[in-house]
This record gives C-alpha cells, structure tokens and sequence, in this order.
C-alpha cells in the first residue's frame, strides 16, 4: 500500500520537478502555440488537465486488468491513443456546446490533445514506473497541473513582452523561445525540493 507521503512526493516531483514541458520536454506544440493570451492558455491548461487526469485512470486500468493479464502489453501506446482520441473528442464536444468562446479561442489546438506527446507520454510513464491505478492518476493529474502552471505563466510573459521594448531580431518566436529556456532553468531550482 503506497503512502501519504509518496503521493504527496509525486505531486510535488510532477507538477514542480519533473515539469513535463520545462524538464522532460513534451507537449512543446500546445505550450508554444497556445500561449499567446493568459484566458487561452487558462483554458487549455484546465482541458489538459481533464484529458490526462482521466486518461492516466482508464490507461492505468486497461493495462492493469486487460493488457498485462492477456500478454498484450506491447499494444499499450495503440491502445492508450485511442484511449486519449475519444477523451478529447468528448472534451471538445463539451466545450463547443457549454463554452463556445473557449472552443473558437483554442482553436486547432484543441484536437492536438490528441497528438500531445505529453498525454501519451504520461500514460506510458505510468506503465513503465509500473504505477498502480491510484498513483497513475496523481502522477496524470500533477503533471497536467505542471503543464498549466508553465503554459500559463508563458502567457503572462507573453502579454507584457507585446508591450515591452525588444530588439527587432528577437521578437516573435525568437524571445518566446529564449523565455522559454530561462524558465526551464528557473524550474531546475526546484530540483533540490525533493
């Protein structure tokens, strides 16, 4: 039986330490694309969160009680996914018919959930750190959370650089990618937290 305080450890390690985007580098594409405007970046951030929340319990229980028990373990990341396909066609469903605005801001990003590296990536974590179902969906939810913290404060950044004084060579894609790096350095500080 896992602990408190391991479940705590991995929260923490998810959402601050081992950020998904700032540290292990996954799910760049949303990050970037999506985080020009704080509400935007708010709003896929708390899609994400479902989808890989929800995501990591039916991929832990898939695994846990048809995959691994029928020798068909090597149809994992087939089967997570299609898994995460229906999620977010179920979650893009429900914001085009109770938040329309959200649906129109995000956008194409909305369906790259699907492709989003870090969804799948999740998943297969999961499975490979051999997670029961509990600590798979703490692990899903606190990376998600990490996802949503560093997307958001990018978007922050975002909006006071278009008012900011930067070098012609710099702006666009170019400052988005060096503030990008410095706050992967920033996020190595909470290395020592655990």
């Amino acid at each position: 039986m896992i602990k408190m305080e391991q479940l705590a450890i991995i929260l923490i390690s998810s959402v601050l330490v081992n950020n998904v985007v700032l540290s292990q580098f996954l799910g760049i594409c949303p990050f970037l694309g999506v985080s020009k405007k704080i509400n935007t970046a708010a709003g896929m951030g708390m899609a994400v969160i479902f989808v890989m929340t929800i995501s990591s319990a039916i991929t832990a229980c898939i695994y846990q009680f048809i995959l691994e028990p029928n020798n068909l373990a090597y149809m994992n990341t087939i089967v997570f996914i299609l898994v995460i396909a229906a999620l977010v066609q179920f979650v893009e469903m429900v914001l085009k018919k109770t938040m329309k605005s959200l649906y129109n801001a995000l956008g194409v990003y909305l369906p790259l959930i699907t492709t989003n590296c870090a969804v799948l990536g999740i998943a297969i974590i999961n499975v490979q750190k051999e997670y029961n179902i509990l600590t798979a969906v703490i692990n899903g939810f606190g990376t998600a959370v990490g996802f949503t913290i560093s997307i958001v404060i990018l978007a922050g950044l975002r909006e006071r650089m278009e008012n900011s004084d930067i070098p012609e060579s710099f702006k666009g894609t170019p400052i988005v990618l060096i503030t990008s790096g410095l706050m992967a350095i920033a996020f190595c500080g909470f290395a020592g937290l655990i």
